[in-house]
């Protein structure tokens, strides 16, 4: 029995599905807000079921009480949009990341995408990193099955990376190996910097944009990461162990040597326990 149900019969031809969940692999909410942006001016096309995939009790639905009033219950909202960006056809799949029937949900997945017969799977996604915020978001690449990357996107890290896996994961392996080519781009941001990172968020859609040759709507993302840049730069200025960390993150980029496996832990561990004795991050 397919967890979704469609809702708006809709004419496509060999469409692109964009895909991004949130929380896991969604750091400063990027790849997210990525595909929000995509579909801008889009319609509901497909819609799955959120109390076969949901904890309500991890994810409370959101309770509007007016004037003492039980008023309104927002549902979480797990949806397929449809959305055409010069004459192409683009389907923009996000929302909460399931919490049950990953293996089921996927199955369900390999399904809407056959009826809509898609031509191509594109995961994004957004992971903290040891990147400094002063230099362009790095994005590293997965391609599965024909896929190719042709963004000027590398696939990465080399060698073995073994991580807790994301329900976008299990959806790109099993719809790769339906014979879907599968693929997908991943921003790698400060981990020193909570909350939106709005500059990650525009780089994905400017690699979307090269790779499937269309200018997507970009909203006031220039915007945002002007003035974030700004707040992260005054941070950063006022507190010199920030200041000296970014600066040796800035070396290793200028260097192309980014900290790897180890490294790339002991950088992180060191900065956070040389915050933890002088207050928080910055924000």
């Amino acid at each position: 029995m397919a967890l979704f149900e469609l809702v708006e019969p809709v004419d496509l031809v060999a469409p692109t599905i964009v895909v991004a969940f949130d929380t896991w692999v969604d750091a400063g909410a990027a790849a997210t807000t990525a595909v929000e942006e995509l579909a801008t001016d889009s319609t509901v096309v497909a819609r799955f079921d959120p109390d076969a995939l949901f904890d309500y009790r991890a994810r409370r639905p959101p309770l509007e009480i007016r004037d003492g009033v039980l008023a309104e219950l927002t549902w979480p909202e797990l949806t397929v949009r449809h959305a055409t960006i010069e004459g192409r056809d683009l389907l923009a799949f996000s929302g909460p990341e399931p919490d049950y029937r990953w293996r089921e949900f996927a199955e369900s997945v390999v399904d809407l995408v056959d009826r809509f017969a898609v031509a191509e799977w594109i995961s994004v996604g957004a992971i903290p990193a040891a990147v400094p915020h002063t230099r362009a978001v790095p994005i590293i690449g997965t391609a599965s099955g024909s896929a190719q990357l042709t963004s000027g996107v590398s696939r990465g890290p080399d060698g073995i990376l073994r991580v807790p896996s994301a329900a976008i994961s299990v959806l790109e392996m099993r719809v790769a190996e339906a014979g879907v080519p599968a693929l997908g781009y991943f921003a790698q941001i400060p981990h020193y910097v909570s909350g939106p990172y709005p500059a990650a968020a525009l780089e994905l859609l400017g690699v979307l944009s090269r790779h499937l040759g269309v200018d997507l709507p970009i909203g006031g993302l220039a915007e945002e990461s002007r003035q974030l840049r700004q707040r992260l730069d005054l941070a950063a200025a006022a507190d010199e162990s920030t200041r000296s960390y970014v600066e040796r993150l800035e070396s290793m980029v200028d260097e192309a040597r980014l900290p790897a496996g180890d490294e790339l832990i002991s950088e992180i561990e060191r900065f956070l326990r040389q915050q933890g004795s002088q207050g928080d991050r910055p924000n």
